[in-house]
Protein backbone atom coordinates (compact mmCIF):
# COMPACT_ATOMS: atom_id res chain seq x y z
CA UNK A 1 0.00 0.00 0.00
CA UNK A 2 1.31 3.44 -1.00
CA UNK A 3 2.07 6.05 1.69
CA UNK A 4 -1.27 7.64 2.59
CA UNK A 5 -0.04 11.25 2.30
CA UNK A 6 0.23 10.86 -1.48
CA UNK A 7 -3.57 10.82 -1.77
CA UNK A 8 -4.98 10.68 -5.29
CA UNK A 9 -3.71 13.91 -6.91
CA UNK A 10 -1.66 12.83 -9.98
CA UNK A 11 1.03 15.44 -9.25
CA UNK A 12 1.38 14.26 -5.65
CA UNK A 13 1.42 10.60 -6.72
CA UNK A 14 4.18 11.25 -9.27
CA UNK A 15 6.22 13.16 -6.67
CA UNK A 16 5.76 10.33 -4.15
CA UNK A 17 6.61 7.57 -6.63
CA UNK A 18 9.49 9.22 -8.47
CA UNK A 19 11.13 11.80 -6.17
CA UNK A 20 10.38 11.49 -2.44
CA UNK A 21 13.08 9.46 -0.75
CA UNK A 22 15.29 9.24 -3.86
CA UNK A 23 18.91 10.25 -3.07
CA UNK A 24 19.89 13.55 -4.71
CA UNK A 25 23.51 14.59 -5.16
CA UNK A 26 23.11 17.45 -7.65
CA UNK A 27 23.87 20.78 -5.96
CA UNK A 28 21.33 22.80 -7.92
CA UNK A 29 18.54 20.33 -7.17
CA UNK A 30 19.55 20.28 -3.49
CA UNK A 31 19.35 24.09 -3.48
CA UNK A 32 15.95 24.01 -5.18
CA UNK A 33 14.56 21.63 -2.57
CA UNK A 34 16.00 23.66 0.30
CA UNK A 35 14.31 26.81 -1.02
CA UNK A 36 11.02 25.04 -1.75
CA UNK A 37 10.90 23.40 1.68
CA UNK A 38 11.39 26.81 3.25
CA UNK A 39 8.65 28.26 1.03
CA UNK A 40 6.34 25.46 2.17
CA UNK A 41 6.51 26.49 5.85
CA UNK A 42 2.92 26.93 7.02
CA UNK A 43 1.48 25.63 3.75
CA UNK A 44 0.77 22.22 2.22
CA UNK A 45 3.42 20.57 0.05
CA UNK A 46 0.94 20.11 -2.80
CA UNK A 47 0.63 23.92 -2.95
CA UNK A 48 4.38 24.18 -3.53
CA UNK A 49 4.43 21.31 -6.04
CA UNK A 50 1.76 23.09 -8.09
CA UNK A 51 3.82 26.28 -8.00
CA UNK A 52 7.17 24.61 -8.71
CA UNK A 53 7.20 25.42 -12.48
CA UNK A 54 6.53 29.08 -11.65
CA UNK A 55 9.25 29.00 -8.97
CA UNK A 56 11.75 27.60 -11.44
CA UNK A 57 10.96 30.40 -13.89
CA UNK A 58 10.87 33.19 -11.28
CA UNK A 59 14.06 32.04 -9.55
CA UNK A 60 16.23 31.48 -12.64
CA UNK A 61 15.93 27.69 -12.41
CA UNK A 62 17.39 27.91 -8.90
CA UNK A 63 20.80 29.12 -9.99
CA UNK A 64 22.30 30.19 -6.65
CA UNK A 65 24.82 32.55 -8.28
CA UNK A 66 22.02 34.52 -9.94
CA UNK A 67 19.76 34.48 -6.88
CA UNK A 68 22.60 35.68 -4.64
CA UNK A 69 22.71 38.87 -6.77
CA UNK A 70 18.99 39.67 -6.56
CA UNK A 71 18.44 43.32 -5.69
CA UNK A 72 15.47 45.23 -4.29
CA UNK A 73 13.88 45.61 -7.74
CA UNK A 74 14.03 41.86 -8.40
CA UNK A 75 12.56 41.15 -4.95
CA UNK A 76 9.69 43.56 -5.67
CA UNK A 77 9.04 41.70 -8.94
CA UNK A 78 8.95 38.39 -7.05
CA UNK A 79 6.50 39.83 -4.52
CA UNK A 80 4.23 40.71 -7.44
CA UNK A 81 4.45 37.23 -9.04
CA UNK A 82 1.19 35.32 -8.43
CA UNK A 83 2.84 32.05 -9.44
CA UNK A 84 4.90 31.82 -6.23
CA UNK A 85 4.29 32.27 -2.51
CA UNK A 86 4.47 36.05 -2.16
CA UNK A 87 5.98 36.31 1.27
CA UNK A 88 8.68 38.93 1.80
CA UNK A 89 10.51 36.94 4.47
CA UNK A 90 10.62 33.79 2.31
CA UNK A 91 11.83 35.72 -0.73
CA UNK A 92 14.52 37.47 1.33
CA UNK A 93 15.48 34.07 2.77
CA UNK A 94 15.98 32.63 -0.74
CA UNK A 95 18.52 35.36 -1.51
CA UNK A 96 20.26 35.02 1.87
CA UNK A 97 20.31 31.23 1.47
CA UNK A 98 21.81 31.49 -2.01
CA UNK A 99 24.73 33.47 -0.59
CA UNK A 100 25.17 31.03 2.30
CA UNK A 101 24.90 28.10 -0.14
CA UNK A 102 27.74 29.52 -2.27
CA UNK A 103 29.88 29.94 0.85
CA UNK A 104 29.28 26.28 1.76
CA UNK A 105 30.20 25.18 -1.77
CA UNK A 106 33.43 27.15 -1.53
CA UNK A 107 34.30 25.67 1.88
CA UNK A 108 33.38 22.03 1.18
CA UNK A 109 33.80 21.76 -2.58
CA UNK A 110 30.07 21.08 -3.01
CA UNK A 111 26.89 21.51 -1.04
CA UNK A 112 26.32 17.79 -1.58
CA UNK A 113 29.48 16.88 0.37
CA UNK A 114 28.43 19.16 3.22
CA UNK A 115 24.75 18.26 3.52
CA UNK A 116 25.16 14.48 3.20
CA UNK A 117 27.72 14.52 6.01
CA UNK A 118 24.81 14.82 8.45
CA UNK A 119 23.85 11.22 7.62
CA UNK A 120 27.36 9.91 7.09
CA UNK A 121 26.97 9.99 3.31
CA UNK A 122 24.31 7.25 3.19
CA UNK A 123 20.51 7.43 3.24
CA UNK A 124 18.69 6.57 6.44
CA UNK A 125 16.24 3.94 5.19
CA UNK A 126 13.32 3.55 7.56
CA UNK A 127 10.23 1.45 7.00
CA UNK A 128 7.67 2.84 9.43
CA UNK A 129 4.50 0.80 9.92
CA UNK A 130 2.32 3.89 9.33
CA UNK A 131 2.89 7.56 8.61
CA UNK A 132 2.12 8.21 12.29
CA UNK A 133 5.46 6.51 13.03
CA UNK A 134 7.42 9.02 10.93
CA UNK A 135 9.09 11.67 13.10
CA UNK A 136 8.79 15.38 12.39
CA UNK A 137 12.47 15.82 13.31
CA UNK A 138 15.48 13.72 14.27
CA UNK A 139 18.88 14.19 15.89
CA UNK A 140 20.32 14.55 12.37
CA UNK A 141 17.82 17.24 11.36
CA UNK A 142 18.45 19.04 14.66
CA UNK A 143 22.20 19.06 13.95
CA UNK A 144 21.65 20.16 10.35
CA UNK A 145 19.34 22.97 11.43
CA UNK A 146 21.80 24.25 14.03
CA UNK A 147 24.68 24.26 11.57
CA UNK A 148 22.72 25.84 8.72
CA UNK A 149 21.52 28.61 11.03
CA UNK A 150 25.09 29.16 12.26
CA UNK A 151 26.08 29.64 8.60
CA UNK A 152 23.33 32.25 8.08
CA UNK A 153 20.61 30.17 6.41
CA UNK A 154 16.97 31.12 7.05
CA UNK A 155 13.81 28.99 7.19
CA UNK A 156 15.83 25.95 8.22
CA UNK A 157 14.23 24.80 11.46
CA UNK A 158 14.59 21.14 12.33
CA UNK A 159 11.16 20.18 10.96
CA UNK A 160 11.91 21.90 7.63
CA UNK A 161 15.32 20.19 7.59
CA UNK A 162 13.75 16.77 8.11
CA UNK A 163 11.24 17.39 5.31
CA UNK A 164 14.21 18.40 3.14
CA UNK A 165 16.05 15.20 4.13
CA UNK A 166 13.03 13.16 3.03
CA UNK A 167 12.68 15.13 -0.21
CA UNK A 168 16.30 14.51 -1.25
CA UNK A 169 16.55 10.91 -0.07
CA UNK A 170 18.73 11.47 2.98
CA UNK A 171 15.82 9.88 4.85
CA UNK A 172 13.61 7.32 3.10
CA UNK A 173 10.40 7.06 5.12
CA UNK A 174 8.17 5.12 2.74
CA UNK A 175 5.92 2.96 4.89
CA UNK A 176 6.44 -0.79 5.02
CA UNK A 177 4.82 -2.31 1.94
CA UNK A 178 4.81 0.92 -0.11
CA UNK A 179 5.60 0.00 -3.74
CA UNK A 180 7.98 2.97 -4.14
CA UNK A 181 9.97 1.88 -1.10
CA UNK A 182 10.12 -1.73 -2.30
CA UNK A 183 11.37 -0.68 -5.75
CA UNK A 184 14.15 1.39 -4.18
CA UNK A 185 15.10 -1.40 -1.80
CA UNK A 186 15.47 -3.79 -4.76
CA UNK A 187 17.57 -1.25 -6.68
CA UNK A 188 19.81 -0.72 -3.63
CA UNK A 189 20.25 -4.46 -3.19
CA UNK A 190 21.25 -4.84 -6.87
CA UNK A 191 23.71 -1.96 -6.56
CA UNK A 192 25.28 -3.23 -3.33
CA UNK A 193 28.86 -4.54 -3.75
CA UNK A 194 29.35 -8.27 -3.48
CA UNK A 195 32.05 -9.43 -1.04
Amino acid sequence: MRCTWAGSDPLYLRYHDEEWGVPVHDDRHLFEMLILEGAQAGLSWITILRKRPAYRKAFDRFDPKKIARYDARKKRALLADPGIVRNRLKIDAAVINARAFLAVQKEFGSFDAYIWSFVGGAPRVNRPATMKDVPARTAESDAMSRDLKKRGFKFVGSTICYAFMQAVGMADDHVAGCPAGRVRARRSARAAPVN
